[in-house]
């Protein structure tokens, strides 16, 4: 009974395969025919990389305020009046509320000495971080801010509202750099490169050149100015240049090879 089932199974199947082969247009291909391109005993590695430069459009300001006095009433109420001062003057120059936002507030006592629990006084640190979308006002709201009361910078950071749209481009770069240098390797061994086995990808963004420029990518470059203008917009004359934001993408990708 179970060898009659066997053979029913099979003559089945034949019959099913037979009916898909006899109508135009309909092979029956092993799956793995597909890949007959991905040979992994033989393969070739390479790397590339890609800098798009975009001019930022985009500065976050961090400022603080820092107080000390004797009392916890008194610190909190010279560190409030010197911030409110500081936001209306920030405010004047045309920055959103919305773009005005409290990074942290600490309030702490001031010991005599470190190995004291002697309270000589209160010490009120009060940041503020500003999204400036006008970068030509940099140096003008840092000026301003400082007059108003504010005693400490904390960070300037130059940015870019389209930071996802030059990563995309800058990996596409970088690919097109790996193919190039694949097929220049392979041609030169007389072979051709075929699928792509594997990628692994990094990709950053930094203000400048990082490590004062000491840091050179091995692997094959391709430098782009993305940006609309190569050149930032005028400032206000400050101590402030705008310059570039470098978006950088790194590559390694294994080929098999034909």
């Amino acid at each position: 009974m179970f060898k009659s089932r066997t053979l029913l199974i099979v003559v089945s199947f034949a019959l099913l395969l037979s009916l898909f082969a006899s109508r135009p247009g309909v092979s029956v291909v092993p799956a793995l025919a597909a890949n007959n391109e991905c040979d992994s005993s033989r393969s070739i590695q390479v790397g590339g990389s890609a800098v798009v430069k975009v001019v930022p459009d985009l500065v976050t300001i961090q400022l603080g305020v820092t107080s000390n006095d004797t009392t916890p009433q008194g610190v909190y109420d010279m560190n409030t009046a010197a911030m409110k001062k500081v936001l209306a003057t920030v405010r004047a120059l045309g920055v959103a509320e919305k773009d005005i936002s409290t990074d942290y507030y600490l309030i702490h006592p001031v010991y005599e000495d470190y190995s004291s629990l002697d309270i000589k006084g209160y010490r009120i640190n009060n940041t503020i971080v500003v999204n400036l979308k006008d970068v030509s006002k940099v140096s003008q709201v840092l000026t301003a801010a400082l007059s108003a009361g504010a005693n400490e910078v904390v960070d300037v950071q130059f940015k870019t509202t389209q930071l996802r749209q030059y990563r995309d481009q800058a990996r596409e770069l970088a690919m097109k750099a790996a193919q190039e240098k694949a097929r220049d390797l392979a041609g030169a061994a007389n072979a051709q490169p075929g699928c792509v086995l594997n990628i692994d990808e990094n990709s950053w963004s930094y203000y400048g050149s990082p490590w004062s420029g000491r840091y050179q990518p091995q692997a094959q470059n391709v430098m782009q100015n993305a940006s609309g203008s190569a050149q930032p917009p005028n400032g206000d004359d400050g101590p402030i240049s705008l310059g570039q934001i470098a978006v950088q993408a790194e590559v390694q990708v294994r080929f098999g090879l034909k």
